[in-house]
């Protein structure tokens, strides 16, 4: 039995920051499968891409991941084109996409937790929730569900089945800017609770300077301190992985801490987090 499963696509990322441009595979099951592996988690990765993107999936199974690659005609590729050094204002045009996933795709799988870690809506379709909630706990980030494109522009569009499906949701990942457009509330904390209001049981808030968890009522907090950013990307995607991951054993409180001081850790170096669970513990008494 896996502990977490984790479905979406994998990315050819292009990023351009002034005159410097960095080619690589990303996507949110390559940062999130190293960051729950690498903490100690038995993950499976069922993503869909090209049989020519195959040997880029190496790297996750180089850390112990079950993957598994749909066939696909094409393979998801994204451009990002940064105007801020700390990459928090940026353009994105999606360049390719991989074929969305069905239930009837989908192969047999056991899991405590089903990740759902989408790019793009329509990616991963709504009526995955309900499926997977029958089969174990479901864990999503509502940037696979706000996150639209048209003619290979980004934009961001309410989620109209979010009051009837929230419910479903044991884990709830989504940004401050996500929050606002799901709720209208710009105040991070109240957003959570209105969430949690709608169903989701647990609530996670991300921001460029914290990450919250909403559980039971009760909000958890912990900073991030990177001592620089050059691995600002896939900031979101490492900080709920870590979460989901530690939390299988842990309370939220200590959870919470564990995810942001792991990826402060991931955004000192570009990539998916390749540390040890010994750097984040030492990482979370210096960052206390």
């Amino acid at each position: 039995m896996n502990d977490i499963t984790m479905i979406g696509h994998i990315s050819r990322d292009i990023m351009i920051y002034k005159s410097d441009e960095v080619r690589l595979t990303g996507g949110p099951v390559i940062y999130s499968s190293a960051a729950a592996s690498r903490s100690g988690k038995k993950i499976q990765v069922i993503t869909s891409a090209s049989l020519d993107a195959d040997k880029e999936l190496d790297g996750m199974r180089t850390n112990g991941v079950d993957v598994i690659r749909l066939d696909s005609t094409a393979t998801t590729s994204i451009e990002n084109i940064y105007f801020s050094a700390d990459k928090e204002k940026r353009k994105v045009t999606l360049l390719s996409q991989a074929d969305p996933f069905t239930i009837e795709s989908l192969p047999e799988t056991d899991s405590t937790i089903y990740h759902l870690a989408g790019l793009f809506r329509g990616e991963i379709p709504d009526n995955f929730i309900p499926y997977l909630a029958e089969k174990g706990k479901v864990g999503i980030d509502v940037q696979g569900l706000l996150r639209c494109s048209e003619e290979g522009k980004l934009l961001f569009k309410d989620w109209d089945s979010k009051k009837e499906l929230l419910p479903k949701i044991t884990y709830l990942k989504t940004d401050a800017a996500e929050a606002e457009i799901l709720t209208g509330e710009t105040d991070r904390e109240k957003a959570a609770y209105i969430l949690a209001s709608w169903g989701a049981e647990e609530v996670m808030v991300t921001h460029n300077t914290e990450v919250i968890v909403l559980v039971d009522g009760k909000i958890y907090k912990a900073p991030f301190a990177p001592a620089n950013l050059s691995g600002r990307t896939g900031r979101g995607d490492t900080t709920f992985a870590a979460y989901l991951a530690w939390r299988l054993d842990h309370d939220p409180e200590e959870s919470v801490r564990y995810a942001a001081a792991l990826c402060s850790i991931k955004m000192e170096s570009p990539g998916p987090f390749s540390g040890t669970i010994e750097n984040v513990k030492a990482r979370m008494v210096k960052d206390r």
